[in-house]
C-alpha cells in the first residue's frame, strides 16, 4: 500500500481512524446502488465518530457516510475540533481504489470544521493506496458559516 501522507496524524490515530471507517463500511444500507461506503471522524479528544452511506428508493433521499456521521456527531454536541476523517467504499463493501467525499459531503464536511476553525486531514483509503489531502485542497473557497456575516 503507498501512502501520500501529511505528517502531523499520529500512526496509531491514523490507523484507529481507517479502521473505524473499515468497520462502517459493514453497516452501509446500499441496496440499490450496492456502493458501500463508510467514514470515521476524529475530533481533538480523540474520540471517534462513524457513519456509513444508508441508501433509499427515492435516490435523492439518499445519505452518504460522511453526512451521517456529521449527523451523528452533531447530535452528541460536536460543533468543532475536528482534526481528521477517513473514507472508503466500494462496491459489495469490497474496498479497492481510493474513494473522495463527494462534493455535499465536502460541503457538510466544512461546516463542521469551520466550527471549530480547523482544516481537518482527509483520509481517502483504497485497498493499496491513502491519499491525504487537506479538507480546504478538496473543497476551495468553500462557502461556510463565515460567508454569512
Amino acid at each position: 500500500m503507498t501512502n501520500i501522507s501529511l505528517p502531523d496524524l499520529a500512526p496509531d490515530a491514523r490507523e484507529a481512524l481507517i479502521a473505524a471507517a473499515r468497520t462502517a463500511v459493514d453497516t452501509a444500507y446500499a441496496p440499490y446502488s450496492g456502493f458501500h461506503v463508510g467514514a470515521a471522524l476524529l475530533f481533538e479528544d480523540g474520540a471517534i465518530v462513524t457513519g456509513a452511506n444508508v441508501e433509499n428508493a427515492s435516490y435523492g433521499l439518499s445519505l452518504c457516510a460522511e453526512t451521517v456521521a456529521c449527523a451523528i456527531a452533531s447530535h452528541a454536541g460536536r460543533r468543532g475540533g475536528l482534526v481528521a476523517v477517513a473514507v472508503m467504499g466500494g462496491a459489495g463493501g469490497a474496498i479497492d481504489a481510493a474513494i473522495t467525499p463527494c462534493g455535499r459531503c465536502r460541503q457538510v464536511l466544512n461546516e463542521l470544521a469551520a466550527l471549530g476553525g480547523t482544516d481537518p486531514l482527509v483520509l481517502c483509503v483504497g485497498t493499496r493506496q491513502v491519499i491525504e489531502v487537506r479538507l480546504s485542497a478538496l473543497l476551495p473557497h468553500a462557502f461556510g458559516p463565515a460567508s454569512l456575516v
